[in-house]
């Protein structure tokens, strides 16, 4: 992995430049860009993924995907955090999901999502894994955490075999439509986190 300490990078209004590439055994995580808009805004915007998701409309319009996706360019240049595009490794212009963290200090809020059609077959908990092993070796981060909407089982599932812990929950913490949520919080420490590189030592 490069060494981006910091996350001193410059923006641009079609690519995060300069943003990691992480490779997996399946899987490419490499910036985004905005003609991603499309696939964001097909997959993010079904009601299978918008539902867990806080503040994803259904339908979701392209230029709102747009201006998500330039948000997200723009944390890189700004050292705010780092969005990925979750992509298979023989197929890296399809999109099947993003992840990301988004940066405070020394801790960082994890955050996925993936197409409907993509589910089921792991990648969610190998992306959020190398995104994870990245945040603490290359960011230097000391505390991982990740908020999910109570009932969102798939996703606690991803969180706990990734070791994190659950630190509770923020009842009726989040309104999406007309509806009140409660929130599980999960949390993982540096000196917690055991890479697949540690296992094998």
């Amino acid at each position: 992995m490069s060494d981006v300490s910091g996350l001193q990078r410059h923006a641009s209004t079609a690519v995060t430049r300069g943003a990691p590439t992480l490779v997996t055994e399946r899987l490419t995580l490499r910036a985004l860009r905005l003609d991603d808009a499309a696939a964001v805004a097909d997959g993010a915007g079904d009601k299978r993924v918008a539902r867990y998701l806080i503040a994803v409309p259904t339908p979701y319009p392209l230029a709102l995907a747009r201006r998500w996706l330039q948000g997200r360019i723009d944390w890189w240049a700004e050292d705010r955090g780092v969005t990925l595009a979750i992509t298979r490794r023989t197929q890296t212009r399809q999109l099947l999901g993003t992840v990301s963290l988004r940066r405070h200090a020394h801790r960082a809020e994890l955050g996925y999502w993936l197409a409907a059609n993509a589910w089921n077959f792991g990648f969610a908990t190998e992306a959020c894994r190398a995104l994870v092993e990245y945040g603490f070796r290359d960011l230097d981060l000391q505390r991982i955490y990740a908020q999910v909407i109570a009932g969102n089982t798939a996703s606690q599932h991803v969180l706990d075999k990734l070791g994190m812990a659950c630190e509770g929950t923020k009842r009726q913490h989040l309104r999406k439509g007309r509806k009140l949520h409660d929130v599980v919080l999960y949390g993982l420490l540096r000196d917690e986190w055991s890479s697949p590189t540690d296992d094998d030592a």
